[in-house]
């Protein structure tokens, strides 16, 4: 079964950086997209930031300019790096692997908790 494990979140000041982790084993990590997504209090979960297989990104505008997703493929690992944090930035963030073989299925981490503090 392919399971993803994040981790970095914590506390921060606002204007403050953190970098979160995502490893992924049971497939073959090259071939997936992989995305971070947010789910704040009272909000919907919201997608943030992807990387493709041939590293296109997306990102969700509010975080264009200050957040950056990139990959390690000899990790098996995702990473977003979180610059200029906001207290608006406060959300559990949870890592997802699309994976693609005879479906395309997703599958989740459990999350990991930023908070900024002004």
């Amino acid at each position: 079964q392919v399971h993803l494990v994040e981790s970095g979140g914590g506390l921060v000041q606002a204007g403050g950086s953190l970098r979160l982790s995502c490893s992924v084993s049971g497939t073959d990590f090259s071939s997936n997209t992989m995305a971070w997504f947010r789910q704040a209090p009272g909000k919907q979960r919201e997608l943030v930031a992807a990387v493709t297989s041939g590293s296109n990104t997306h990102y969700v505008d509010s975080v264009k300019g200050r957040f950056t997703i990139s990959r390690d493929n000899a990790k098996n690992t995702v990473y977003l790096q979180m610059n200029g944090l906001k207290p608006e930035d406060t959300a559990v963030y949870y890592c997802k692997a699309e994976v693609r073989s005879y479906e395309i299925r997703d599958y989740w981490g459990k999350g990991t908790q930023v908070t900024v503090s002004t």
